[in-house]
């Protein structure tokens, strides 16, 4: 069963604390999202947990194998992609991807095949083009699917979507949601919405310190949603909803045929106004107008709470 683990990790830069006492345990398959704004340590983390830095205290674990004791054994079957790597630009994409599966000791024809599948499911570009002529998005694809090559169990990825366009973006997030089904995934993001996609769980870092470490589910369930966004089939004016008037306390036109509902937050509020809203015209969706993690992310890391939502019992 795949794992990793950080018990008290701590980075110290002189008087600086990059990490501080950094503790928590994955198990299984699944994808924990690793949030928090530039500097709050994701990144020192990553590095610890890879062999790429060395702690000033704490010990981490990669499948039960202590990283600082044996790091060979521990990195043997974990895929890595950390700060952005580049492959060397006077090689094609086929030679990057081919070496590095050498490096891993993958078969060559095992290797080969891979590179046929990763292709296909990134939509690499011609492989027999030499790198330094692709785009910063198609050079970021390939380095993705060069920590794939041999099938690890553990797979840590540090903004693996920065620089990539938004239909590349989209390419990435699926492989990562069918990868999640048999692996262990951690990737840190700045971006709230991928994480919400892929992601299982979620690790909130700010200052170094670890401020929560909790299931999307359970940060859900305390979620209190005060405003839904409802998009129409056609037109809609906020005037012709006046019968839900006595159940919202406003109505925004967003567009022409999406309206943002501010009301008390309450199931069956949310439900009858939906029941309203279909009387007035075909409904194409009906949604939270704020994600969960970012009401959370702005009360651990924003320094208060949005004006929307709010987590209960907090």
């Amino acid at each position: 069963m795949p794992s990793l683990e950080a018990q008290g990790l701590t980075k110290r830069y002189g008087a600086f604390i990059a990490l501080d006492q950094a503790t928590f345990k994955f198990e299984g398959a699944g994808a924990v999202g690793y949030l928090g704004p530039n500097g709050a340590g994701k990144t020192t983390t990553l590095k610890l947990l890879t062999g790429l830095a060395w702690p000033s205290a704490g010990r981490a674990f990669l499948n039960g194998v202590d990283i600082g004791r044996d790091p060979k054994t521990a990195l043997w079957d974990v895929g890595t992609v950390i700060e952005s790597p580049e492959p060397y630009p006077w090689q094609t994409g086929q030679q990057t991807l081919e070496m590095v599966a050498a490096f891993r000791g993958v078969p060559r024809a095992q290797a080969r095949a891979k590179i046929h599948e990763l292709a296909a499911e990134l939509d690499l570009p011609p492989l027999d083009r030499k790198t330094g002529a692709l785009s910063k998005g198609q050079r970021q694809r390939i380095v993705i699917a060069s920590s794939l090559l041999s099938d690890p169990s553990v797979i840590i990825l540090d903004e693996p979507t920065s620089g990539l366009d938004p239909a590349e973006r989209i390419a990435v997030r699926n492989m990562l949601v069918r990868l999640k089904r048999e692996r262990l995934i951690l990737m840190s993001s700045h971006l709230l919405s991928e994480v919400t996609e892929v992601c299982d769980r979620a690790v909130f870092i700010n200052h170094g310190k670890i401020l929560l470490n909790e299931t999307v589910e359970n940060i859900a369930k305390r979620a209190v949603d005060t405003q839904v966004d409802i998009e129409f089939a056609v037109p809609i004016h906020p005037d012709q909803l006046g019968s839900i008037a006595d159940l919202v306390r406003s109505v925004v036109a967003l567009s022409p045929t999406k309206l943002r509902i501010d009301y008390g937050g309450h199931s069956d509020a949310r439900s009858e106004i939906l029941k309203r809203c279909v009387a007035v015209g075909p409904v194409l969706s009906y949604t939270s107008a704020t994600l969960v993690l970012e009401d959370a992310y702005l009360q651990l890391i924003g320094g208060g709470v949005s004006g929307t939502n709010h987590l209960a019992g907090d």
